[in-house]
């Protein structure tokens, strides 16, 4: 069985590290995926860390055509639980020195 919490927790972090990272880069398409829907969800909020999730996601995207999914496939996969909790939780972490 998979832990889902488990993989949330992995990709949230990837995606805080990605948010103050202007060089990150996603290490495959869930990742590329999640950090470009990461990004829509923290736009308002935390311009600079939504510039660096959605670059990080385009290093990805140019070099793997064909990758990239429509946010609800994001969410039906499984690869995040729902938007507004993405939102929430990422937040939080981004507040954080």
């Amino acid at each position: 069985m998979t832990d889902v919490r488990g993989i949330e927790s992995q990709l949230l972090t990837r995606c805080v590290q990605a948010a103050r990272d202007p060089c990150a880069s996603s290490a495959d398409a869930v990742e590329a995926n999640v950090f470009r829907l990461a990004g829509m969800v923290v736009r308002s909020e935390f311009p600079v860390e939504w510039r660096n999730l959605v670059a990080a996601s385009r290093r990805y995207f140019d070099t793997h055509p064909g990758t990239l999914v429509e946010p609800g496939e994001v969410v039906r996969k499984g690869w995040i639980v729902s938007l507004p909790r993405l939102r929430d939780l990422l937040c939080a972490q981004l507040r954080q020195v």
